[in-house]
């Protein structure tokens, strides 16, 4: 039987020390672990972006 794939994937990141630290201190303004923020940070860059499928939960079109 094939293996499914996860909704999640690893993979490896690196990261200057400056910018680490920027994330580090972001992620704990936020109240977030480091690897939520990347994920929100990556999130809102494709959302911006219109790089997203829009999710059929999403009640922001005024249609409620």
């Amino acid at each position: 039987m094939a293996k499914k794939e996860t909704a999640t994937r690893s993979f490896v990141l690196r990261v200057d020390a400056e910018t680490m630290d920027a994330i580090e201190k972001w992620a704990a303004d936020e109240f977030r672990s480091i690897n939520g923020q990347l994920q929100w940070i990556i999130s809102e860059a494709l959302r911006k972006n219109g790089r997203l499928k829009k999710k059929n939960a999403d009640k922001t079109d005024g249609k409620e």
